[in-house]
């Protein structure tokens, strides 16, 4: 496998529209790294890119110690799995798995040997004499993952890869691949991983690290806890982590003591003491962040909590949804089932507060993180 690299790259449509800015990214011999971002934010663009099926109109690629520029996709030692399988309809899926190996005109035992390997690591060998359209979605999208293990390439780039299965098979495929990735390291192939999905879900759990694009914009590159507890912006903040960070606008005083406060809708809470001397800000506006996880009940009176009113309630099992409107913010509380009051109702008065320094305050204009150092 091999290390790529993204130096400086811009993607510019002939009608002068700029997708991609200028973006820098090094992914690691045998990384798994996805990237993921909403629709329209050039994670798919940049995929195809590095593929080659896109031209790179500014910077550099380099796969290993090559700069793949200006090769054909052939021959930059990649192989992708496409959103919508990409199999050939008349061909068996022995056939192709091996189509690769066999437009190579590879020896036939070494072709034989090969898919016999492939569908034996994907546990596909009773489908080796099917023919597509007799394979559901799953078994497809193991069999176009099988293709491009085949041939060994460099990289391995995944476009979407899982989008159009259901919600069941889509968690099956996650752990398959993912088992997948280390097999192949435990083994000494590592195999050097490109995932893209706009679903942070799949980010979250598939991604040795992962690359949030916004606007043709990196916003961050960190491992999936490190994105979660230290987002660098308020994107990223309210991009990863489910339900969505709560982000609202407020006012900070006294941030320069060691008693600054924040104040939300006509209320003030004391910043939380793990937060307070490390908050690099300046008094003015800003926005709070706070994830609906780390807000806790508490009784209405109670000191540094804001108060709202429940607009709707969602049970999910072992944890209930809490919306509460303050002032003309929307806020969820995730309340752990166990410790929910199941009296209450839409309408009731209730008070949250802030978990210690879970509490994040972005900058108003510009988005980043004044409280990174305060997150341990």
């Amino acid at each position: 496998m091999a290390q790529l690299q993204l130096k400086n790259i811009e993607k510019v449509y002939a009608n002068h529209f700029k997708a991609v800015h200028g973006i820098n990214l090094e992914v690691r011999d045998g990384e798994f790294m996805v990237l993921v971002g909403p629709s329209g934010c050039a994670k798919s663009t940049t995929l195809r890119m590095i593929a080659g099926l896109e031209t790179v109109t500014g910077g550099e690629i380099r796969i290993g110690d090559r700069v793949v520029n200006d090769l054909v996709p052939g021959k930059r030692g990649i192989s992708m799995v496409f959103q919508n399988y990409a199999l050939y309809p008349h061909m068996k899926v022995r056939n192709n798995l091996s189509f690769g190996l066999r437009l190579k005109r590879r020896p036939k035992p070494e072709i034989e040997q090969a898919t016999s390997d492939v569908s034996g690591i994907l546990e596909i060998e009773e489908l080796l004499d099917r023919l597509p359209k007799q394979l559901s979605g799953g078994q497809a999208q193991r069999v176009a993952v099988g293709r491009a293990l085949i041939k060994k390439p460099q990289v391995f780039l995944f476009d979407e890869p899982l989008s159009n299965l259901d919600a069941k098979l889509r968690a099956s495929m996650r752990v398959r691949i993912t088992d997948l990735h280390r097999r192949l390291k435990d083994e000494g192939r590592p195999a050097t991983v490109i995932y893209v999905t706009h679903d942070q879900t799949e980010a979250m759990t598939m991604g040795d690290r992962i690359c949030v694009m916004k606007d043709g914009h990196i916003m961050q590159v960190a491992d999936p806890v490190t994105l979660y507890e230290r987002p660098a912006n308020a994107f990223v903040g309210g991009f990863i982590g489910t339900p969505e960070m709560n982000l609202c606008d407020a006012v900070l005083t006294d941030a320069a003591t060691d008693a600054p406060a924040l104040t939300v809708a006509g209320q003030t809470i004391r910043v939380p003491d793990g937060l307070a001397p490390r908050l690099k800000a300046k008094d003015g506006p800003v926005t709070m962040g706070i994830r609906p996880q780390h807000l806790e009940r508490v009784e209405l009176g109670t000191p540094d909590a804001l108060v709202g009113t429940v607009s709707a309630i969602e049970f999910m099992g072992h944890e209930v949804y809490l919306h509460v409107r303050i002032g003309d913010h929307a806020f969820i509380a995730v309340i752990p089932s166990e410790t929910y009051d199941r009296k209450t109702e839409r309408g009731d008065r209730v008070a949250l507060r802030p978990l210690g320094p879970r509490l994040h305050v972005f900058d108003r204009e510009e988005g980043h993180n004044l409280s990174l150092a305060s997150i341990t």
